[in-house]
């Protein structure tokens, strides 16, 4: 049976970004399953001991593995991993999440900590991948018709 070609979605167009869909959420599997072995710490140690070597006990691709080794965040979540279980690797290594979204933004941790205390990304040129949604101001989301407003019942006035 042929792997059916993964369906387009709206938010595929934001750069940088891999939403955890149910899709993500089937191919991300063996990553996803390896991680929360990390919550025991008889796990960690064995893995530490000899990373490839535990790998072995997820059904995980090769992209999947050499991600997990190398720490490729990105490429974890772009291969299906979900950003809870991969902090799970990122703490058995000893870093803070705040840590690792700065590699995965490719700035330092106290740049990355900068740039969230001034309110993060601008939205420019962080909208759409096609372009699509490039107009400042844009949503990802199609604005909807506004309601009309109401009229207010009248009443007897009282006198």
């Amino acid at each position: 049976m042929a792997k059916a070609k993964p369906q387009e979605n709206e938010y595929e167009d934001i750069p940088g970004t891999f939403v955890f869909n149910a899709e993500r959420s089937r191919q991300g599997y063996g990553i996803n399953m390896f991680c929360m072995s990390l919550m025991k710490d008889q796990n960690r140690k064995a893995f530490k001991a000899n990373e490839a070597e535990y790998l072995k006990k997820y059904p995980l691709t090769p992209e999947q593995t050499d991600a997990i080794l190398k720490r490729d965040y990105n490429r974890m979540l772009e291969l299906g991993g979900n950003i809870y279980f991969t902090a799970k690797l990122g703490a058995t290594d000893g870093h803070p999440f705040q840590h690792l979204a700065a590699v995965m933004t490719g700035s330092t941790q106290q740049d990355y900590a900068n740039l969230m205390l001034r309110g993060g990304r601008p939205v420019e040129g962080n909208r759409s991948r096609s372009g699509k949604y490039a107009k400042a101001g844009s949503s990802i989301v199609k604005d909807k018709p506004k309601a009309k407003a109401k009229a207010k019942p009248k009443g007897k006035k009282r006198g």
